[in-house]
């Protein structure tokens, strides 16, 4: 089992950055592929980016392609999510989503094992 727990949220204007992190505990890090989440108020959870155990590779929506950037540290336990240039239909609960299989991440949020609680993102035009 592992514990995810994301911080980093906040307020921003439309064109800024922020980065959020997402600090994993329990079992072997490596040994998950991770995702970042987003659910927006009145809207399903969806998929914003996933990226492999390795980290060698990542899966971008469309939406946030040239915007977003994830990484992972396997060493610090923890994955980040970039974000730049910064739109109000970015505002959203962002959550951290961990799986042993890529494309359970990739295909989720349905069947993904563990959760954090999310962090909220707000972005004001």
């Amino acid at each position: 089992q592992v514990q995810l727990v994301e911080s980093g949220g906040g307020l921003v204007q439309a064109g800024g950055s922020l980065r959020l992190s997402c600090a994993a505990s329990g079992r072997t890090f490596s040994s998950y592929t991770l995702g970042w989440f987003r659910q927006a108020p009145g809207k399903e959870r969806e998929l914003v980016v996933a990226i492999s155990r390795t980290g060698n590779g990542t899966y971008y929506v469309e939406s946030v392609k040239g915007r977003f950037t994830i990484s992972r540290d396997n060493a610090k336990n923890t994955v980040y999510l970039q974000m730049d240039s910064l739109k109000p239909d970015d505002t959203a609960v962002y959550y951290c989503a961990a799986d042993p299989k890529l494309g359970t991440v990739v295909r989720g949020p349905r069947g993904v094992n563990y959760w954090g609680k999310g962090t909220l993102v707000t972005v004001s035009s």
